[in-house]
């Protein structure tokens, strides 16, 4: 939970914390947890300690009552509200030389599916993760962080003002991968287009690889499909539509993680 006051938010769920005071400890303003918890993290309270920031054991009620939520796993780390620094040539430029892979997210849905994919990215080696201003649904929540197991100490985030404007910025550096149901190419082709692509990049490296994905009832905005560099299914039975939006981005991201 986001406490608008403090401007501070609650980061729940071992693994979530774990990660969180493995890679960014200096972010730990407060801790709360269960005393069948204590050992798991006395290294951070040791560390809070030294700090002078205040750790406390506490039931599972007052733990519901800072995360609103039950689902706290009896951790709950307070942090300052996670900002999210806008778009720079810089970064471009410096994912594009290393070739760096990640996810632009338009719409996506809500903060679960933002969280779902953030495990996925951080599991396969995806670096980063643009997030439009415009979407309200997905954002660096309390069950974001949860729901991405650890996975938000492992990318980077930024924003951009429009998917559509970023990726024709960017086409020269990056390859743009959109996912949509109705593509004639297929997931499996994949690296053969990648190889394609790579030839008409203008950049010091290897390039990026941007995997864009859209919300999942309407898809990538008709803006956006026309200017990324290919259009890409996952095929299947035809059943149903189409896949969860974190499922497919799973799939995708494995995908790029062995070209």
């Amino acid at each position: 939970m986001r406490n608008k006051l403090t401007e501070e938010l609650a980061v729940c769920g071992v693994n979530a914390v774990a990660a969180l005071a493995e890679f960014h400890p200096e972010k730990i303003n407060r801790l709360f947890l269960r005393e069948d918890r204590l050992k798991s993290f006395t290294k951070v309270c040791k560390g809070l300690a030294e700090l002078k920031r205040p750790y406390r054991i506490c039931e599972d009620e007052e733990l519901e009552r800072i995360c609103k939520s039950n689902h706290h796993q009896g951790v709950a780390a307070i942090i300052d509200t996670p900002e999210v620094k806008p778009m720079s040539e810089e970064d471009l430029e410096l994912w594009s030389a290393e070739g760096k892979t990640g996810l632009i997210l338009c719409s996506v849905g809500n903060d679960h599916n933002l969280g779902a994919m953030v495990r996925s990215a951080a599991f396969f080696d995806a670096h980063f993760v643009i997030l439009c201003e415009g979407d309200s649904e997905a954002r660096l929540t309390t069950s974001a962080y949860r729901v991405a197991e650890g996975g938000m100490e492992h990318v980077v985030f930024r924003s951009v003002r429009s998917a559509a404007a970023f990726i024709k910025a960017a086409s020269k550096q990056i390859i743009t991968i959109g996912a949509d149901v109705r593509a004639r190419l297929r997931i499996r082709d994949l690296p053969s287009i990648i190889q394609d692509k790579r030839k008409g990049l203008k950049t010091a490296g290897r390039g990026g690889l941007a995997l864009v994905l859209g919300n999942e009832e309407v898809g990538l905005p008709r803006e956006v499909t026309e200017l990324c560099s290919c259009l890409v299914r996952v095929p299947g039975t035809g059943n149903i539509e189409s896949l969860n939006v974190a499922q497919a981005a799973t799939l995708f991201l494995h995908e790029l993680y062995e070209q």
